[in-house]
């Protein structure tokens, strides 16, 4: 077949080109062999949580662009690229480039979904926030480079980005606030929906984390909306993470109370609170004479953070306080007040006409 060499396009016989198609398919051939056995063994291993996510990553993969690399191999081999190997240079780049990217485009996904949603308590709203702004930035990134690599001049677009960039920034700083608030309540979880949390004069429950506001409800019953900048910006008191309550209770018994008895009621308060199974003694004292009696303080932790509990625990130590001191004769103190009373002779008023004066 004389025209397999007598013919020629773009500057190479037919020949080269037949024999280059026919390299490509052979190197394409080779290159989903060795990708079937990689992603075989792979599955093989899929339990452990890193397999899993490689053949994640994995699957991004383009085979439009490998054919293409496929076919510049094979060009380049056969010599048929010559006449265009600076544009087929470029091509390189701008290939390789692509499935780079695309690989961390899914990798991104991937570690989002790993390390927020499917993590106790996450959030896929700031997993999907944080994949997406990522992933901008990744694919600004790769078509920079891509132009670049091309031969366009970057400088002035990127001058024009960082422009308008900096404008928009400015234009919506308070919402570009509380949407990193957002994110950053996602990563650093000082709450969550369904903490019990104090701060400043709120205290409620937390029911929702927004993009720009978090909604508390609070104990009277109404909706509290709180941007999340300024939520950030209060100490926060987090009842839901409390491990266990420590608890300081006083009551103040009377004056007539005989010394030795007044001795003898730490001991009485220990017994009362060490009665109770989730409790952990610390302190009683006498802790002062107060105005209207002898003032006792005591200490002691709850081992829970159930408020009820602690209530209901407390209720049980308050009566059986009430019963014991109670039989020993021991009374609490009143609030009274002493009045005392005297009768003394009133002087004698002077007349209306003036001071009263001595007869001469």
């Amino acid at each position: 077949m004389p025209w397999l060499v007598d013919y020629s396009v773009a500057g190479s016989p037919i020949w080269a080109w037949l024999l280059t198609a026919l390299l490509a398919a052979i190197v394409l051939a080779a290159m989903r062999f060795a990708w079937g056995l990689v992603t075989r063994r792979l599955r093989r291993r899929a339990q452990a949580g890193a397999t899993a996510a490689t053949l994640e990553i994995a699957g991004r993969t383009s085979w439009l662009i490998l054919f293409l690399i496929a076919v510049l191999l094979a060009a380049r081999i056969t010599g048929v690229i010559a006449p265009w190997a600076v544009a087929a240079s470029h091509l390189w780049f701008v290939l390789a480039a692509l499935q780079v990217a695309l690989w961390i485009d899914r990798a991104i996904t991937v570690g989002m979904v790993r390390s927020l949603v499917n993590r106790v308590g996450g959030r896929a709203v700031t997993a999907m926030l944080l994949a997406l702004l990522l992933r901008i930035v990744l694919w600004a990134m790769a078509v920079l480079a891509m132009l670049d690599n091309l031969g366009v001049n970057i400088t002035a677009l990127v001058a024009s980005l960082g422009i308008g960039g900096v404008a928009v920034a400015l234009a919506v700083q308070t919402i570009l606030s509380d949407l990193f608030a957002s994110i950053a309540i996602g990563l650093d979880k000082p709450f969550e929906v369904g903490d019990f949390i104090v701060f400043g004069p709120v205290a409620g429950s937390i029911e929702h984390i927004g993009l720009k506001t978090t909604r508390i409800r609070s104990l009277g019953g109404e909706q509290i909306v709180c941007s999340n900048t300024e939520l950030l910006k209060q100490t926060i008191q987090n009842y839901k993470r409390m491990q266990q309550r420590r608890i300081v209770f006083g009551f103040t018994l009377s004056y007539r109370t005989p010394a030795d008895r007044v001795a003898d009621v730490p001991a009485t308060v220990r017994r009362q609170i060490e009665a109770e199974a989730e409790t952990k003694f610390d302190r009683a004292h006498l802790a002062s004479f107060g105005e209207n009696g002898l003032v006792f303080e005591a200490v002691y932790y709850v081992m829970t953070a159930d408020y009820n509990r602690y209530m209901d625990i407390q209720q049980r130590i308050n009566l059986g306080l009430l019963r014991e001191l109670g039989r020993d004769g021991i009374e609490f103190a009143l609030s009274e007040r002493r009045v005392s009373l005297s009768r003394e002779r009133a002087a004698p008023r002077p007349a209306a006409g003036g001071p009263a004066r001595a007869d001469a």
